[in-house]
């Protein structure tokens, strides 16, 4: 996945420290981190059989990465992104420079995503791969994109949610959740917090949808040395509460030592991980 990545750097003229900090995130997300959720996304794709003449709409899109695989598999795209829209930048970039980009119908990206038509008229899949079941009230946040969504849309429409796997079988979630705990003298204690068994089905059954299945995926973070599993984890957005609570330098030490169980003798950080996802379709 190497040659999707982009390099894009903010410009030099550029004084803000806050528009500074979030185009340096954005950018380590793009080279580092995202690439990380594509064993999920590709088990996805291929549970549903994915292909030429869908229409998907992908909520928290970040930089486009599932949007592009989408794309490669003859799928119309669009990717709505509210939480961090720095990133769409990155996203519109790929996505039209993209030799995958299906032609004649392109991707559309930010507020107009969410009424996006293709033929046929609607999205046919609309797809969340930021995994619930890390931060407090990220379900509540996902209902509500998904009401959003799924308004006004046809019956059957398909929705995939995802979220992280048991806390003992995610290491990620735990070194994330050392470094959280920082937020709590001012959020208060459960800023982070541990993946629950029915995270997606809860979600689902508020929005109304009928289950179909599930499916659990292998999706390791693997890093060649401590300050890119640091700079990766960073920029998820996860520590975005202890950020605000203390400083980057504080939170990248207290990431340091809890990844030190998962450092290799060559300096390599890995993480081994289990996300979920749960396919489900409106009524």
């Amino acid at each position: 996945m190497t040659s999707t990545l982009v390099r894009r750097h903010g410009s030099r003229h550029e004084t803000d420290p806050a528009r500074l900090r979030a185009a340096a995130r954005a950018r380590d997300w793009t080279e580092i981190q995202e690439r990380m959720l594509v064993p999920l996304q590709e088990a996805v794709y291929a549970r549903v059989g994915l292909g030429p003449g869908a229409r998907v709409l992908e909520l928290g899109c970040g930089a486009g990465l599932g949007l592009l695989l989408a794309a490669g598999r003859g799928a119309s795209v669009a990717g709505v992104e509210t939480e961090r829209p720095e990133l769409l930048a990155y996203a519109e970039r790929r996505l039209r420079s993209s030799v995958g980009a299906p032609s004649g119908d392109g991707p559309v990206l930010g507020d107009e995503a969410w009424g996006a038509t293709g033929p046929g008229a609607g999205h046919s899949l609309v797809v969340s791969f930021r995994p619930l079941g890390c931060t407090a009230g990220d379900g509540a946040a996902l209902g509500a994109q998904l009401a959003r969504a799924l308004d006004g849309a046809r019956r059957g429409t398909q929705v995939v949610l995802t979220g992280w796997g048991p806390p003992e079988r995610c290491a990620a979630s735990g070194v994330l959740r050392a470094a959280q705990r920082l937020a709590e003298p001012v959020a208060g204690p459960g800023a982070g917090r541990s993946a629950g068994r029915d995270d997606l089905e809860d979600v689902a059954s508020a929005a109304g949808l009928r289950l179909e299945g599930s499916g659990r995926v292998s999706c390791p973070f693997g890093y060649p040395d401590r300050e890119s599993a640091v700079r990766g984890l960073l920029s998820t957005g996860l520590l975005d509460a202890a950020l605000a609570a203390t400083d980057t330098a504080r939170v990248a030490k207290e990431l340091g030592e809890a990844l030190h169980p998962y450092t290799g003798p060559d300096g390599s950080v890995w993480l081994a991980n289990v996300f979920r996802y749960l396919v489900a379709r409106s009524v």
